[in-house]
């Protein structure tokens, strides 16, 4: 029972001390915004590619590690893992494409369909000749 108690009070205390640090961390972002002259919010004004395009590129870095340490018995399903969220990557630029006026986020959509028609059609090609591999060849 004592060490329950002692284990409720640690967190408690690490509870309050996150706590306080997240305000600090907050009051520092709005004063480095204001000495920047950049809205505050990540989601106002110019901030909002900045803020993007930094998840973005963390994204990037995780997959690549996380594809990185793969096994290669699991080659196969990540592939048809990998162009199944290419397939969704489609629908997001078909959207994005549209029949609406002429701007620059249809022209990045066109080149979104196109990218993602040839890693969806490719993949499926090289899943197909690595599962070929794994048949036995009939007499």
């Amino acid at each position: 029972m004592e060490d329950k108690n002692i284990l409720v009070e640690g967190f408690k205390l690490l509870s309050e001390q996150a706590n306080e640090l997240s305000q600090n961390a907050q009051i520092m972002a709005h004063q480095a915004a204001g000495m920047m002259g950049v809205a505050p919010a990540a989601h106002e004004g110019p901030g909002e590619f900045w803020w993007l395009m930094t998840i973005f590129v963390l994204a990037c870095f995780v997959g690549f590690y996380v594809v990185w340490s793969v096994t290669p018995a699991l080659h196969s399903p990540l592939m048809g893992v990998t162009n199944a969220i290419s397939s969704v990557i489609i629908v997001g630029a078909l959207i994005a494409a549209g029949p609406a006026d002429f701007s620059g986020s249809k022209v990045l959509g066109f080149f979104a369909i196109l990218l993602a028609s040839v890693n969806i059609f490719g993949g499926f090609i090289v899943t197909q000749r690595m599962l070929a591999m794994f048949k036995k060849k009939q007499k």
